[in-house]
């Protein structure tokens, strides 16, 4: 399964980002897409990293570690072969343009919640609570781990 091989590809990467330590990832996780039509189920994990850089810096890090798995974006919602977030940052709060932690919606979301779960169960999203906590809100939105 292709976007598995990527997955696991791109979370390597992390280890190698400038001021960047990787520190864990969680299984990968299957599900439904949501909110972008038709398309194939998604695959999902989540990293933790230590990092001296800047929010913004990290994000343009992912944002370029996407572009070198030729990840397109023809128009919000499109099929992707790789999509890295910026989850959280720490406990901050970040609104810039294109730059919002915590991730909206990520609180809401069952594919996110539990592989965030899996590696940090006590950790708080800002504003919103708890992720083992958050996640149990999620029941009803199926996501399976596959490895």
């Amino acid at each position: 399964m292709a976007e598995s091989t990527t997955l696991v590809r791109a979370i390597a990467v992390l280890g190698t980002l400038p001021r960047t330590r990787f520190l864990a990832a969680s299984s990968l996780y299957r599900s439904a897409p949501v909110g972008v039509g038709e398309q194939p189920d998604f695959v999902n994990a989540v990293a933790e990293v230590e990092t001296t850089l800047t929010a913004r810096e990290l994000l343009d890090e992912l944002l370029a570690t996407e572009a070198r798995f030729g990840r397109e974006r023809p128009s919000p919602g499109a099929p992707r072969t790789l999509d890295l977030d910026l989850l959280l940052y720490g406990e901050r709060v970040i609104a810039e343009s294109g730059l919002i932690v915590p991730h909206p919606r990520m609180h809401e979301r069952a594919f996110v919640l539990a592989p965030l779960a899996e590696i940090a169960p006590d950790i708080a999203i800002p504003g919103k609570g708890r992720a083992g906590a958050l996640l149990e809100a999620c029941a009803d939105q199926k996501v399976q781990k596959i490895r």
